[in-house]
């Protein structure tokens, strides 16, 4: 596996270096944000380290303009710890955020796990649709539409939508939900899911009426089809 760490500061490239090779990873780095896009553009990695606070391009716009090319798993490091910002990143399509200081241990957990979900989901790309009443995602395009109306969601939101459709009338917790979609059992109190489905439920025009997304208090939600007949 190669792994690309994007740091301008040397002593922590030299830490993850040596930790990452010590645990069997091919390791590359660059200290500012626009070799670093170069490299992830030109380069076969299996999983970016990408740190916010970079000179030239910042890890955001590193991450945005990545987006545009390439899907490579990306773990955002940064010191900031902001809820809004961790909600950004991940709209923008990184697949964890780590916040400094951090143990090595959690870091390699992280990356372990995201790695793990990217091989499960490209191994098991269902073809086909998952509909509920009048709303239908397409898997093998990821293109949804509701009523026949195409809806534009960013990835997270997408893979929101589906994992709640996938387990259409379970209730699923907020921990479960974090570790699916995001691919790591979040720790804190972090609101990310509830920003998250609120959302999607304004995407997906869902309305107190015909509401499909529940939410099921101190617990999480979940999705069910009021047209279906019991």
């Amino acid at each position: 596996m190669k792994i690309l760490i994007v740091e301008d500061e040397a002593e922590i490239v030299r830490f993850l270096t040596l930790e990452l090779q010590h645990e069997g990873y091919f390791v590359s780095s660059c200290m500012d944000g626009r070799t670093g896009l170069e490299k992830a553009l030109s380069g076969d990695f299996d999983l970016l380290l990408l740190d916010v606070m970079l000179p030239e391009l910042n890890g955001m716009e590193v991450l945005r303009r990545l987006r545009k090319e390439s899907a490579v798993p990306v773990i955002l490091v940064t010191a900031r710890d902001a809820v809004m910002e961790k909600v950004n990143g991940l709209d923008m399509g990184a697949n964890d955020y780590i916040t400094k200081p951090f143990h090595i241990e959690e870091l390699l957990a992280r990356i372990r796990m995201v790695l793990r979900t990217t091989e499960t989901a490209s191994s098991a790309s269902p073809e086909g649709n998952l509909s509920v009443g009048d709303l239908v995602l397409t898997t093998s395009s990821r293109q949804v539409t509701r009523a026949g109306e195409m809806i534009e969601l960013t990835k997270t939101q997408y893979d929101l939508l589906e994992y709640l459709l996938r387990n259409r009338d379970i209730v699923l917790t907020r921990d479960q939900i974090l570790s699916h979609v995001w691919g790591y059992a979040y720790a804190g109190n972090s609101n990310v899911v509830d920003v998250y489905v609120r959302y999607v439920r304004n995407r997906i025009h869902d309305s107190d009426e015909s509401r499909i997304i529940e939410t099921v208090r101190g617990i999480g939600y979940v999705l069910r089809d009021k047209t279906r007949k019991e």
